[in-house]
């Protein structure tokens, strides 16, 4: 076979040491079934919960039916090499190592260490291309802190919040007060997939809320209830040429028992939540969603992909937040927004991995000397 025939080295990375390792694991499968095996050839790199870079094509099945991929813990360990543009180790005893290569990585990442810029970095130092945004709009869309005071300085309408620490903790009374609301949402600054996310009505609840979210993060944002709102979604993807597209709406409808949108709802209970693809708003209404969106993105320095996540209640509309590497897995609504908007996974992956070598290449083309 020809070299111009050759199949693309994909890297896919997965697992990570968030309390969204198994959220990944699920992820990867899906974007595993979704490559073209005739264009593509998938090297899967699984991040251990402690840290660790292990070589995992053995016992995947080629992702064929898998709920999710495994983290064998026999597997070898690998190291990306800085500077090699792609180049990884395998170790089989710790010290002697092997050579391999990939052309592309593709990060299915969900929460610190993973979708925050600390891998992202590692990938910008290996030089190698990589689906998603940098470290900048990573970082920043992870920070929901950060991402927030950004929109609000920006005039990109969002849901009244205020941050504590746990060198400067916010005592109920005094949250409440700036608030102007005894009814609040309390979640980590650092985390997703509604990780540690709780709603107070009371001190007590507060206390409860607040102990729990600390558990994940040293920052928490205590957010006002919009009691009533539904929950929008839009699927942002940027092409190879920088052109930004954003996907029709889906709603996401809590079922009464969970109250909201939790981790339970999102991944345990199968009937935890619906899905609307499409959402129904008025054309209007759903059109300035859609332009928020890409705004959002925009404003955040997010690349490549990302869902944004809306609170809507009768004519308002208010940014929640943003996920730089939203979920792939099965219920998903990154991909399903996508396809109901006419966009194969199969085509997705091929616009993402599209866009990482041409994001590569410009950047490889800046001049980084005086």
């Amino acid at each position: 076979m020809g070299e111009e025939h050759r199949k693309i080295a994909v890297g896919l990375l997965f697992g990570g040491r968030s309390a969204e390792h198994d959220v990944s694991r699920a992820s990867a499968a899906n974007v595993l079934r979704a490559l073209n095996t005739e264009r593509y050839e998938v090297f899967l790199i699984g991040i251990a919960r402690d840290g660790h870079w292990l070589a995992c094509d053995a016992g995947n099945g080629a992702g064929t039916g898998a709920a999710a991929l495994t983290i064998p813990d026999e597997a070898q360990r690998i190291a990306l090499v800085p500077g090699g543009g792609g180049s990884l180790m395998l170790f089989d005893d710790g010290s002697t190592g092997r050579e391999t290569r990939v052309d592309v990585v593709f990060p299915v990442l969900h929460g610190p260490n993973g979708e925050d810029g600390t891998v992202q970095g590692a990938l910008e130092l290996a030089g190698v291309p990589f689906v998603g945004s940098g470290v900048t709009g990573s970082a920043i869309g992870m920070d929901k802190d950060v991402a927030k005071r950004l929109m609000r300085d920006a005039g990109i309408p969002g849901v009244p919040f205020v941050t504590s620490t746990t060198a400067a903790p916010i005592d109920y009374a005094a949250a409440t007060a700036r608030l102007a609301t005894h009814d609040v949402f309390v979640k980590p600054a650092n985390m997703g997939s509604s990780v540690g996310v709780s709603r107070a009505r009371s001190e007590q609840e507060f206390a409860k809320a607040c102990e729990l979210a600390f558990r994940y993060d040293q920052k928490i944002l205590i957010e006002k209830a919009v009691d009533g709102a539904r929950e929008i979604e839009c699927s942002v993807l940027e092409m190879a040429d920088g052109h930004i597209r954003a996907s029709g709406l889906g709603e996401i409808v809590p079922a009464s028992k969970h109250g909201f949108y939790s981790y339970q709802a999102k991944y345990i209970d199968a009937d935890g939540a619906a899905l609307r693809i499409p959402a129904e708003l008025p054309p209007g209404q759903a059109q300035r969603v859609r332009e928020l969106a890409v705004e959002t993105f925009r404003l955040l320095g997010c690349e490549g992909m990302a869902r944004v996540d809306f609170f809507v209640k009768g004519e308002e509309v208010f940014v929640n937040e943003v996920n730089t590497l939203p979920g792939f897995t099965q219920i998903s609504m990154y991909p399903k927004l996508w396809e109901a908007s006419g966009l194969s996974q199969a085509d997705l992956m091929d616009a993402l991995i599209a866009h990482a070598f041409a994001r590569h290449s410009r950047r490889s083309a800046l001049s980084f000397e005086r």
